[in-house]
């Protein structure tokens, strides 16, 4: 992109109560229908006479359940274009979750029940009982979906490999090694690594062929869990997994990395290979005071990716997806510039939410990155 400080949302977005319920087969309130018929109007939907008849219907096909994931995603899609956004998504509208969706769509793994990841949020947490197998595309169709939906530039969120074997009881690898290393931790961190890289090389690199053949040419890789264990041994062993999962492939790729500590990932930024963009959360850890320099406190640690030699771009954060408070214009222009300062080149900078919108209402969501794009050409005038 040409221009200084392209926007971006990071990946996810809330789904409607008319999508979730819609597609449960679950009675949809009036007020529920109305939303869709309201949000239709002001995104621009056109035929939404046709996704309202879908969402009456008491008992919906199998057909018209996917009909209903593709209005989902139209309804992201526009909504991205109409805060005016220069990256976009489908706001991952035909996903169950981010690590449930990709493990449901393989073979190996069996469900667990419910564990809490953050505030109020759980995810279906699954233990590894067999190598695991490719068996169908994950994101491809979901891909060309958005692909032929807007004419933006399209970057597809992917859950990393790293964080799939972190989120997951590794019960087939540490029973196959059991007989063959004695040593409990030795044995641990064997499986740990045979299981990270047959995920690698059997489901996330062929996921990985087959969405740049359809098309794509940006893949953000997210890995929430990259420091979660933060010794020298387990972070090399995840910039080992990062590199191998990029290799061989030209494409763009980027890492999203979310309520981490930085201190430790800073350290080894510049390791990874075909990374073009780190995309950090800043804001949540920032004040909400206008100015640059001593106000902004929650981009402290952004200095140290520079300083530990990291060269790529930055998806800086400047709007806190765990609050409805909305950013004003000002306090993001100001989050951009104090961050241009510490980087030095205003070019290296796009300009994002700090993580998925998912836990926020549609309104806020909406307010907010409005006011992201509003911010971002803020700080473009002070370059022109």
């Amino acid at each position: 992109m040409d221009e200084l400080f392209p926007t971006q949302e990071i990946g996810s977005l809330a789904k409607p109560a008319w999508r979730i319920k819609g597609y449960k087969n679950e009675p949809l309130s009036e007020e529920e229908i109305a939303e869709a018929e309201r949000w239709g109007r002001k995104l621009g939907i056109e035929k939404i006479t046709e996704l309202i008849k879908i969402l009456k219907n008491r008992e919906k096909t199998t057909a018209e359940k996917k009909e209903l994931l593709e209005w989902s995603a139209r309804y992201a899609i526009r909504f991205f274009e109409k805060a005016g956004l220069d990256v976009v998504f489908d706001g991952e509208q035909w996903r169950s979750e981010m690590y449930e969706h990709i493990i449901r769509n393989i073979e190996g793994f069996k469900f667990l029940g419910s564990v809490k990841s953050f505030n109020y949020r759980y995810f279906n947490k699954a233990a590894c009982i067999s190598k695991p197998k490719y068996i169908k595309p994950i994101y491809v169709e979901e891909f060309i979906f958005t692909k032929n939906n807007t004419e933006r530039e399209v970057k597809v969120p992917f859950t990393g490999p790293y964080t799939i074997v972190d989120w997951t009881f590794n019960e087939y690898y540490e029973k196959k090694l059991c007989d063959k290393i004695k040593d409990f931790k030795q044995r641990k961190a064997a499986a740990r690594r045979e299981f990270l890289f047959d995920l690698i090389h059997e489901i996330v690199k062929p996921e990985i062929g087959r969405l740049i053949g359809a098309g794509a040419k940006w893949i953000q890789i997210d890995e929430p869990a990259a420091t979660t264990n933060p010794s020298e041994e387990e972070m090399q062993l995840f910039v080992e997994a990062f590199n191998e999962t990029v290799k061989g492939f030209n494409c763009t790729f980027s890492l999203h990395n979310c309520y981490s500590d930085y201190e430790v990932l800073a350290k080894y930024a510049s390791q990874l290979r075909n990374c073009s963009q780190l995309a950090l959360e800043f804001a949540n850890r920032d004040s909400r005071q206008t100015g640059i320099g001593e106000n902004r406190t929650g981009y402290r640690e952004l200095k140290l990716f520079e300083d530990y030699g990291f060269c790529g771009k930055y998806g800086l954060g400047v709007i806190d997806v765990h609050t409805d408070f909305v950013e004003p214009p000002e306090l993001v222009r100001d989050r951009i510039l104090h961050a241009v300062n510490l980087v030095g080149d205003p070019s290296r900078i796009y300009v994002s939410t700090d993580c998925g919108l998912r836990t926020r209402t549609w309104e806020v969501s909406f307010a907010k990155l409005k006011n992201m794009v509003a911010g971002a050409e803020l700080a473009r005038k002070t370059f022109r």
